[in-house]
């Protein structure tokens, strides 16, 4: 009897909002799961590790892994480049196991493009106030960056509507067990249509709510 083929999600956040620390505490309670570890050509932040959260390669070599077709999708963030591995991800679906990629709303599109069965899940965060704050709590950018990384995360949430799935991270535990549902059961209560009307004062705060 073959082995299933797994599937893939991706899941998009405004930078802060608390995506990696989701799914490395989902990895943890479930082990049919598997992130698609990007490359990327930014520097390696403290605590990191090379193969586990990124591989970290020169700008040079990502340039030719794309010019060989070698990523499923791409992307420039924040003057960096990000791709994931055509060759990862398939070992990973080939496994049984599902995929999860943590990328921006542009690579999301790319891997919808071409991967039209894949689940795109978004993470809003609960206002920009809080988005702000968990910047400065994690101490990683200074504070011209925390402002432009709040002047992204309007722009990462005006594509909300392109997304499967849409869940508001507020209570981290609460929106665990949601992204468990969605990858492991019936997730259709998040589906985009069925939240948008209770979310839709938040999205609008949050797309006019004023960055000072």
């Amino acid at each position: 009897m073959s082995l299933q083929r797994g599937q893939v999600f991706v899941i998009s956040a405004p930078s802060g909002t608390g995506k990696t620390s989701l799914v490395k505490a989902l990895l943890e309670r479930n082990s049919a799961a598997q992130v698609c570890v990007s490359h990327t050509t930014r520097k390696i932040r403290p605590g990191e590790i090379d193969g586990l959260n990124y591989f970290f390669i020169s700008r040079q070599n990502f340039k030719k892994m794309l010019a060989d077709d070698q990523f499923i999708e791409s992307a420039e963030v924040f003057g960096h480049l990000y791709g994931t591995s055509k060759r990862e991800a398939n070992q990973i679906l080939a496994s049984g196991r599902h995929i999860i990629l943590e990328i921006d709303w542009q690579g999301a599109l790319q891997v919808k493009a071409s991967m039209p069965n894949s689940q795109m899940i978004f993470i809003l965060p609960p206002s920009l106030a809080t988005l702000r704050q968990r910047l400065v709590n994690r101490n990683q950018d200074d504070r011209d960056t925390v402002e432009r990384r709040l002047t992204g995360a309007i722009e990462e949430i005006r594509h909300h509507h392109r997304f499967d799935f849409l869940l508001v991270n507020n209570l981290f535990d609460t929106t665990l067990q949601e992204l468990e549902q969605i990858l492991f059961s019936d997730g259709s209560t998040f589906a985009h249509d069925a939240q948008l009307t209770e979310l839709a004062p938040l999205i609008n705060q949050l797309l006019v709510e004023p960055l000072n």
